[in-house]
């Protein structure tokens, strides 16, 4: 079973840009779980520009299901993560100033770093992942660090994957086989979508959960939130 994580920060852009409460990404995120969402990912930045420190707050009573908090582990993001404790923080190696994520970690470069930050983590009961790019020996780098689980960047396969879709994959194929013979679960995420998630989920041995925000949202538009939650919870069925 692999899971539909909803990222639902698009939703706190939209509100923010008239500076009210509408849309409620409270409601949003009780609604996705009603629709069959497996959990809610948001990811604050220190500007909060879409979720805020106090959205991640009021969430964390909200959330029934699986509650992931995405983020570079400055101190403010981990007083933050510390103080929540969601089931589980996803490490991203963003810039503050980073439109999105567009790299995983180096993880060998930082492992003294990212090590400390996952002690810290699991002393607080919460799952840590690193989110890394499809690369083997970063892979058995995270794992070194005591990680639980590696998110795999997906950007790379979703621009490859209409040109030419099993050369896309098999980076990916390979990452999780990594990930599962180094003792880490394997979550994915980002530019996933209706046309290539049944694709990659077939064929990704071991995929535990997948974060898909932007295309939920941008679907939503046209079908609704619950056809479109349904629809992708099918391409994992």
């Amino acid at each position: 079973m692999t899971n539909l994580s909803v990222n639902i920060n698009k939703v706190a852009t939209l509100r923010n840009a008239r500076g009210e409460n509408t849309p409620d990404v409270e409601r949003v995120a009780v609604d996705c779980e009603r629709f069959g969402a497996d959990g809610i990912t948001v990811h604050p930045r220190p500007d909060e520009r879409h979720i805020r420190h106090d959205d991640v707050i009021a969430l964390r009573p909200l959330v029934k299901t699986e509650f992931n908090i995405e983020g570079y582990p400055s101190d403010d993001f981990m007083r933050l993560v510390l103080m929540v404790r969601p089931e589980q923080v996803t490490l991203v190696p963003d810039a503050p100033d980073a439109l999105t994520s567009s790299a995983g970690w180096d993880v060998a470069a930082n492992m003294e770093t990212l090590t400390a930050i996952v002690d810290r983590l699991h002393e607080a009961g919460v799952r840590a992942s690193i989110f890394v790019d499809p690369d083997p020996d970063t892979i058995k780098a995270a794992a070194a660090t005591g990680a639980d689980r590696v998110e795999l960047y997906t950007k790379p396969y979703a621009d490859m994957y209409p040109a030419d879709p099993e050369a896309a994959v098999a980076p990916y194929v390979a990452a999780s086989l990594a990930a599962h013979k180094a003792g880490l679960g394997v979550n994915a995420g980002h530019d996933l979508n209706l046309d290539n998630l049944k694709f990659f989920h077939e064929r990704l041995p071991y995929l535990n959960e997948v974060s898909i925000g932007h295309a939920i949202i941008s679907d939503a538009l046209y079908l609704g939130l619950e056809t479109a939650i349904r629809s992708y919870k099918k391409c994992l069925q």
